[in-house]
């Protein structure tokens, strides 16, 4: 049988001494739970300031790197920018070249003449994509069409629609459309240029005839049949547009191409008007070279501006995370006010933010030789505030002389600009 001593047998207050223990335990094991939270919070801010640092090197930084996105950064103007677009690439020297435009690219079109039915009271008819060939007068017959050097064939069918007949010849190659508001058939080349140009062949009666019931045949097509002279002025013909190539002249010299869009030793010219000789200026890109130096600057100073803010953040002294039996006698509201002064000081005074922090300073401050002379950022107008005149956690931010939208260095004078206008490459 068990023997149980009482605290009144023993004189000892087990209970007491139980609670004791057990309170001492947890209180020991809620301070490793904390310093388990706190680490883990820290652990989340790090990777947040990480993904903000990455970001900024492998993106803007990377691209700063590179001296091709300073020296090729060109803009092209044209004297008159309703006649010729034109862009340049990175090979183009700075100067100024004439360019004409004599003549644009264009697809071949052909515009039928409008067509005619009547209904069985003899009344004028309309005709849409459901009309059939025969309503036309059009009896089984072959098409035949010039594409470029290959002739197509188009089988027609007295019994297809208007809708399977367009359908024909767009397998073959030459876009079509019947406008039922015309009541006419407008057929067109799928690309610009005389290569793609189409011309129906017609070199019989039977194919004039099928031609003529479409609408499609053309004066010449009619000549080609009866002879030279053979067509009088009351005849009706469709009317065909040849295609045509592009031609400009680039400092005299001939170009010609089957779409308006040329790419000559760097300028990509697209041909908007036929002109008289217009000049086309490239110089440096000015604007774009110093928003890219801007665009960098407003990253660099976010990044350092909240490594800073971080690394100053008011102390949360007497601030620790909450066990589950504190919370519960707290609001969600109050939780969460309670944690984020902690995590918001999670890094206050860390070592290595300052390590980064420091090193990102001392390199952006360093001199470098070029040509024989020495450059930083301040050669340029590029600087920062001051200790004592940056706004708060902003003492490391970098500002450009004459910015009109930094009030810090708005007054100064423009420095950066002017010398990327009078010496881009250095």
């Amino acid at each position: 049988m068990a023997i149980r001593i009482s605290g009144l047998n023993s004189g000892l207050d087990t209970d007491s001494i139980v609670q004791e223990l057990v309170s001492a335990y947890r209180t020991k094991q809620d301070k490793y739970t904390k310093a388990q939270t706190k680490l883990s919070w820290k652990q989340d801010a790090w990777k947040e300031m990480n993904t903000k640092i990455y970001n900024f090197y492998s993106k803007s930084l990377s691209n700063m790197r590179r001296a091709g996105n300073f020296t090729n950064k060109k803009i092209t103007t044209v004297s008159d920018s309703t006649k010729a677009k034109v862009t340049a690439s990175s090979g183009v020297v700075n100067g100024t070249q004439t360019l004409k435009v004599n003549q644009l690219a264009t697809a071949g079109y052909l515009t039928g003449k409008k067509l005619k039915i009547t209904d069985e009271e003899g009344k004028e008819a309309k005709i849409d994509s459901k009309t059939t060939l025969s309503a036309l007068g059009v009896k089984d017959g072959t098409l035949k069409i010039k594409v470029g050097s290959e002739e197509k064939t188009v089988e027609v069918k007295a019994d297809m629609t208007i809708s399977d007949f367009t359908k024909a010849l767009q397998e073959q190659g030459v876009k079509a459309n019947f406008d039922a508001t015309q009541q006419r058939f407008f057929l067109f080349s799928e690309e610009s240029g005389k290569s793609s140009d189409f011309n129906l062949v017609v070199d019989d009666a039977d194919s004039l005839e099928l031609a003529e019931n479409l609408g499609l045949a053309t004066k010449q097509n009619y000549e080609d049949v009866h002879g030279a002279g053979s067509a009088t002025n009351d005849m009706v013909f469709a009317d065909k547009l040849d295609a045509t190539n592009a031609i400009i002249e680039l400092n005299g010299a001939v170009f010609e191409g089957e779409s308006n869009s040329f790419s000559i030793n760097g300028l990509n010219i697209t041909a908007l008007s036929k002109s008289d000789e217009m000049t086309v200026t490239t110089a440096t890109d000015v604007d774009g070279i110093y928003n890219m130096i801007k665009d960098f600057l407003k990253e660099y100073n976010e990044v350092v501006n909240a490594m800073e803010s971080a690394y100053n953040a008011p102390t949360s002294k007497g601030y620790e995370p909450l066990t589950d039996s504190e919370k519960e006698s707290m609001s969600d509201k109050e939780i969460e006010k309670w944690e984020t002064k902690i995590k918001d000081s999670i890094l206050r005074r860390d070592d290595t933010l300052r390590s980064v922090l420091s090193g990102m300073s001392m390199n952006m401050a360093k001199t470098f030789e070029v040509n024989g002379k020495k450059y930083s950022l301040a050669s340029f107008g590029i600087k920062t505030a001051g200790y004592f005149n940056a706004a708060e956690n902003e003492s490391y931010a970098y500002h450009i002389d004459n910015d009109a939208s930094d009030s810090v260095s708005s007054a100064n004078e423009d420095r950066l600009r002017k010398m990327i206008e009078e010496d881009p490459d250095a």
